[in-house]
């Protein structure tokens, strides 16, 4: 299995990043194709090669190919919208809030599985590369749905761990080579 590789992969001082990453994908009470896509939108925003490698496979097994192809263009579409949202945020000029963004995003339209999913990977997503206004808007969006609290912050638990897991494994990789 994919995810006892990335545990063993990881050093001794990281014991904690093994511990979570198995609770948060081993032991998530996520819907399967809730917590997979969440997985590999999360797995590509990392940018971390070994950790896409190691759990694409299994985000690919367990889900349809539409829910897969949705999870990989949420990662997509937020990889655009986080820089893109953040930086008009992050400016002290308001102006930029008033400009017409002129960036297409009809994905988020009609993301081909349950919007309330492609809202949570988004919202994924967006925790890793941080932007707090997706963040927000995505959690409002959740929220308004029904999605419950707990559900919101296992989609962000897993964000952080695997975020972690990529960056522990990229820096081991530098300083072993």
């Amino acid at each position: 299995m994919a995810l006892d590789e990335l545990k063993s992969a990881l050093p001794d001082y990281a014991k904690d990043l093994k511990l979570n990453l198995g609770s948060v994908i081993g032991n998530s009470e996520l819907p399967q194709q809730q917590l997979w896509g969440t997985v590999l939108a999360c797995a590509i925003a990392s940018r971390s090669p070994i950790v896409l490698r190691e759990l694409e496979p299994e985000a690919k097994a367990n889900l349809s190919a539409e829910a897969y192809t949705a999870a990989k263009s949420a990662a997509a579409i937020m990889a655009m919208n986080n820089v893109f949202y953040r930086t008009r945020h992050l400016l002290s000029d308001p102006e930029y809030g008033t400009l017409r963004a002129g960036l297409r995003m009809n994905v988020i339209g009609n993301p081909g599985v349950e919007k309330t999913d492609f809202e949570l990977w988004s919202l994924a997503v967006s925790a890793i590369n941080g932007c707090g206004q997706c963040l927000d808007s995505h959690e409002q969006v959740l929220r308004k749905a029904g999605v419950e609290r707990d559900v919101v912050q296992e989609a962000f638990k897993i964000a952080s761990v695997i975020q972690a897991v990529g960056t522990t494994l990229e820096a081991e990789a530098v300083l072993a080579g």
